[in-house]
């Protein structure tokens, strides 16, 4: 689990993060959703320690990133996994070599131990024999599940995916929401995704953090989200004629 407690953050004398307080729940999907400059990306960074914050505090687990010594972060975020919004894989690598990547950095695993557990991950995100492949050989699809399994390959408590349908058709992004929600499940991880797609807020949105302007303005489920009042919300949520048409069945009871 990871606690936000009234997290501040600006720049230049400019507020971003207004005093965030928030909680993302152990082997639950964890969104955090709003619109462009409403401060989810430095919300983000400030989690992953790539920002201090101005005030406040972030905890993992009962235990302060603030108070931390250099030692104990570099421990937590051998604890972390990281999913880019482009997939951010290496080309120069073979799938089989980006997935082994952080068992090299981070693991004694041996190399023999090192390829077993890639063949593990590879068939978990259903890219079995891929393993010699180049990224620029594989479809778009294909590429965020290499990167999703680099990011798990650790076994981490915590994963972190920044905006991971960008890019991708509807049909591929629905495949890597529920791959994403049933790693989350299996492995009991806390896991935290930024994004701003209602398809995916839909599919896999078990809590929801919704920033405006730097505070929570809306907090919920995914069942939640689609009967909140909330103006914010409703104006975020339906700014898109499909999401029009599904408020508009549901209050004629279809």
């Amino acid at each position: 689990m990871i606690e936000i407690k009234n997290l501040h953050k600006g720049f230049n004398g400019e507020a971003v993060l207004k005093g965030i307080d928030a909680r993302f729940e152990q082997g639950k999907t964890n969104m955090i959703i709003g619109a462009s400059g409403s401060g989810k990306s430095v919300f983000l960074k400030n989690m992953l320690g790539l920002f201090e914050p101005d005030e406040g505090e972030i905890i993992y687990s009962g235990e302060s990133l603030l108070d931390m010594d250099i030692d104990r972060k570099s421990d937590l975020r051998k604890e972390m996994g990281m999913l880019f919004q482009h997939s951010a894989l290496f080309d120069s690598m073979t799938v089989e070599e980006n997935i082994m990547f952080p068992l090299r950095m981070f693991s004694r695993m041996k190399l023999a131990e090192r390829r077993e557990r890639a063949n593990e991950i590879l068939e978990r995100v259903n890219l079995v024999n891929l393993n010699k492949k180049m990224p620029s050989e594989i479809s778009g699809g294909q590429q965020k599940r290499v990167a999703l399994g680099r990011a798990i390959a650790n076994n981490p408590q915590y994963l972190f995916c920044d905006e991971p349908n960008s890019g991708l058709d509807p049909k591929t992004a629905t495949v890597i929401d529920q791959l994403i929600q049933e790693i989350t499940h299996e492995r009991n991880i806390t896991t935290v995704i930024i994004s701003h797609d209602m398809n995916s807020v839909m599919e896999i949105g078990e809590t929801i953090v919704f920033l405006k302007d730097g505070l929570i303005a809306w907090e919920g489920s995914n069942k939640e989200i689609f009967k909140t009042d909330n103006e914010a919300v409703t104006d975020f949520v339906y700014s898109s004629d499909l999401f029009k048409k599904v408020r508009i069945a549901q209050n004629e009871g279809f």
